[in-house]
């Protein structure tokens, strides 16, 4: 009996299970989306979505658990900047699956898994701009900002050339 087992073992031990998870979060976190099997998309977004949530918080910890699983410098990095910047005010639920049909060869249930931010079609063609959190005072501060700008008075070069200096000395 399997009581309590969630876990998807992909027919494989695991080593190759825990290796083959890695280097699929570390193509999606490269590439943004990528075709894989339904059940390998699944334990992929199992697999993937804690350490986006450990991504939105940089820290050195944070960074260090992540390569733990990655075990990929160049996919941490990306995972910190790129991928955290843009999923930073997302609650969960990074990822997306859409299945696409079955394989030709073993007729197998293909899907694609993307990351949700960075697909442009679902969005909406918009893309997300971060407004500033702004605080009490900063309009009047603008204000006095440009008003001195203003008050500033600019010089004039003169009008007379220096030829027309010596004309009117001789």
């Amino acid at each position: 009996m399997r009581h309590g087992k969630k876990f998807n073992h992909l027919s494989r031990q695991t080593g190759h299970r825990k290796s083959m998870l890695a280097n699929m979060a570390c193509s999606l976190i490269e590439h943004k989306r990528i075709n894989t099997t339904v059940a390998k998309a699944k334990a992929l977004k199992q697999f993937i979505e804690p350490l986006i949530t450990k991504s939105k918080e940089d820290t050195t910890h944070n960074r260090r658990t992540v390569f733990s699983y990655l075990r990929n410098k160049y996919g941490v990095t990306e995972l910190f900047r790129e991928v955290a910047a843009k999923v930073g005010d997302r609650p969960g639920g990074y990822t997306r699956i859409i299945k696409v049909g079955n394989r030709l060869g073993d007729n197998a249930d293909m899907a694609m898994i993307e990351l949700v931010d960075f697909n442009e079609l679902y969005n909406g063609g918009k893309k997300e701009e971060k407004k500033a959190k702004s605080r009490r005072g900063t309009k009047a501060k603008k204000a006095e900002d440009t008003a001195t700008v203003e008050e500033t008075p600019v010089a004039e070069a003169p009008e007379t050339s220096s030829e027309d200096k010596k004309d009117t000395a001789e």
